[in-house]
């Protein structure tokens, strides 16, 4: 059976739960809530197994705090022996409008401490990523505060249906690939 890995990035603690920069950890949650499973603690975050289609996803959200995530991404990609082209990164991305999708092959970190300390520990660029866009309407020197900050009402009553295409995401990386993931979903 195939194995994927598919990391949420966040942060752990009931007062991160709600903000912008948890989007990796409400993907999966939702996913999870929508299919009746459960995380469990285990060493390096929070897992889930969703089995779909023949396929075994290894739902991640690291309790490492987003800066050192690349430890548990390393840790599960080595101990599920899962190659590095069934792994993907969800996560939160300020240079696209609010809850845009753009799927990658590979790439830089775009400044995000979390794909950072990824690419630092794996060393490599060359992992799929998934950014989920936050938009950048904040306040010079107010970036902190904006990604950590809540969700905007206008940004809650569109949720729902950006987190249903997000599992949907997860599903076709597994099943169709990377290739078609990106064909089919980028820009929607």
């Amino acid at each position: 059976m195939k194995k994927f890995l598919i990391v949420g990035l966040g942060n752990i603690g009931a007062e991160y739960v709600n903000t912008r920069h948890n989007i990796g950890f409400k993907i999966l949650d939702h996913l999870a809530r929508t299919e009746s499973l459960s995380f469990q603690t285990v060493r390096l975050g929070d897992l889930a197994e969703y089995k779909f289609k023949g396929r075994t996803y290894l739902l991640l959200k690291p309790n490492t705090y987003m800066n050192l995530s690349g430890k548990a991404v390393q840790y599960w990609l080595e101990k599920e022996k899962i190659p590095l082209e069934n792994l993907l990164v969800i996560t939160d991305d300020l240079n696209l409008p609010f809850g845009s999708i753009r799927i990658r092959t590979k790439g830089s970190d775009g400044g995000h401490n979390g794909l950072k300390n990824i690419q630092q520990i794996l060393n490599t660029q060359e992992y799929a990523r998934f950014r989920f866009g936050i938009s950048d309407t904040f306040k010079k020197g107010q970036q902190v505060n904006y990604v950590l900050g809540e969700w905007s009402d206008e940004e809650n009553q569109l949720l729902p249906e950006r987190l249903q295409l997000g599992a949907e995401i997860v599903r076709s990386f597994g099943t169709a690939g990377i290739s078609n993931t990106m064909t089919t979903f980028n820009g929607k």
